[in-house]
């Protein structure tokens, strides 16, 4: 069955140049744009029960955006003033960068390691006596805690933001061609608003071993899987998909 609309349960970027723009021009597909979850910040209070106190930190382990931003608005909150020496270990050079919204970049002592989380160990190591704390969600992925605490290292996990799933009763009686994933809670987001789904012609687009288990894990067929070696992006997987289910037969 032939591809002509698509929706991509994320945020529509905001930059005009966009693959998903480009993809929608080339292939004449209609492709929409809806958050499956969002993310709520979780307030001062609700952290003071965590027995988190900002002063007692050396050293902050960022993992996404979304920390950064809590981050500095808890600390807001708090009235802590964040100190120059405060040491910053950035999960990826995307994150490093994005730290410049809050802080003057050549300022600051900042630690960056390539993508993954244990590609943060040698920079953790060199600095194995900081205190450090990790603002996160309250979905933290396993990879984190266990070479923190492979590394030996004092550190304190706490919940700044929660991932919370989006009302799309809205989109009750509305039909794509594919729908496109990024995390497991997404999956788990289609099924809370619609315990009834059924995918019949529906394709499922995944992006990530963990969120391909759980659409799996829901009985549901995935038909477009990214990354592969041929198609690292979602819109790459979804192109390479849609040009052959749109052959002209």
């Amino acid at each position: 069955m032939k591809v002509k609309t698509i929706l991509v349960s994320q945020p529509e970027p905001k930059v005009e140049n966009s693959p998903y723009f480009e993809l929608q021009q080339r292939h004449k597909v209609k492709i929409d744009f809806r958050p499956f979850i969002h993310v709520e910040g979780v307030n001062a209070k609700e952290i003071r029960l965590q027995k988190i106190d900002l002063n007692q930190y050396t050293a902050i382990i960022l993992t996404s955006k979304n920390a950064v931003d809590h981050f500095f608005r808890v600390a807001d909150e708090m009235r802590y003033k964040v100190p120059e020496g405060l040491k910053y270990f950035c999960q990826s050079e995307a994150i490093a960068f994005y730290l410049q919204k809050y802080v003057v970049y050549r300022k600051r002592k900042i630690y960056v390691g390539p993508k993954d989380f244990a590609d943060l160990s040698p920079l953790i190591k060199k600095y194995k006596d900081e205190k450090f704390l990790l603002p996160a969600s309250d979905q933290l992925n396993a990879d984190a805690p266990i070479t923190l605490n492979a590394l030996k290292v004092d550190w304190t996990p706490a919940v700044f933001y929660r991932t919370v799933m989006s009302d799309l009763s809205d989109l009750a009686d509305v039909y794509y061609d594919v729908l496109a994933f990024f995390s497991p809670t997404g999956i788990k987001s289609l099924f809370m608003n619609f315990p009834d789904f059924e995918q019949n012609n529906t394709r499922i687009a995944v992006f990530g071993s963990t969120t391909q288990k759980e659409a799996l894990d829901h009985g549901l067929r995935v038909d477009i899987l990214a990354p592969t070696p041929a198609t690292p992006s979602m819109t790459m997987a979804l192109e390479k998909y849609i040009i052959e289910a749109n052959k002209t037969k």
